[in-house]
């Protein structure tokens, strides 16, 4: 009798533990393809943003080309100056400290630059996902992570100023680390940082 019980309980663990790693082998693959999905539709869920423009002096010359903004008064003795948006550069920039007047100071400071932002309002794009790996992450069983960039998205951004935002000084990409964990069956974005 005690041996049909061991036996059934043995019997019973073994069929459990069984059970256990089958289902351990059945979680989802998470794909560098599913990743890419899951960050890509975070950032859609967020706002969109106008693109900040840092414009230095090669900058401020191809506004002038673009009409973006015009010379409106010249300060000789300091090499200042101030331009003013055009109606043509407010359908497409506004200036990032507000109003409509660009304050060209190029010896107050050590910069000569000023930061102008897209009117059109864009998600960030995710790209170049990197392999998937294994994480540690707090208070989460199953982790997964990976590196990816993030980039600004310039659609609807005219080409001029598309110019401008790649001048030296502008960052349009960057590297990121995504986490991901294993809830109900299913990966879900965890965070990014």
């Amino acid at each position: 009798m005690r041996n049909a019980v061991k036996i059934q309980v043995l019997g019973a663990l073994a069929f459990l533990g069984t059970g256990l790693l089958l289902t351990g082998c059945n979680k989802p693959e998470l794909t560098q393809a599913n990743a890419q999905a899951l960050i890509q539709a975070q950032y859609d869920q967020t706002p969109a943003a106008g693109v900040n423009v840092t414009v230095d002096e090669l900058g401020l010359k191809q506004g002038i080309t673009a009409k973006y903004w015009k010379l409106t008064k010249v300060y000789p003795n300091n090499k200042w100056a101030d331009y003013t948006l055009t109606p043509d550069g407010k359908k497409v920039l506004k200036l990032l400290a507000g109003g409509d007047v660009i304050q060209w100071r190029p010896e107050q400071g050590h910069t000569t630059q000023f930061v102008v932002v897209t009117v059109a309002a864009n998600h960030l794009r995710s790209r170049d996902i990197k392999e998937i790996q294994d994480e540690v992450v707090a208070g989460v069983d199953t982790a997964k992570g990976t590196s990816f960039t993030e980039s600004v998205n310039l659609d609807g951004v005219p080409e001029a100023l598309q110019g401008i935002a790649h001048n030296p000084g502008n960052k349009l990409s960057s590297k990121r680390q995504a986490d991901f964990s294993l809830e109900g069956g299913a990966w879900k974005l965890h965070s990014i940082e």
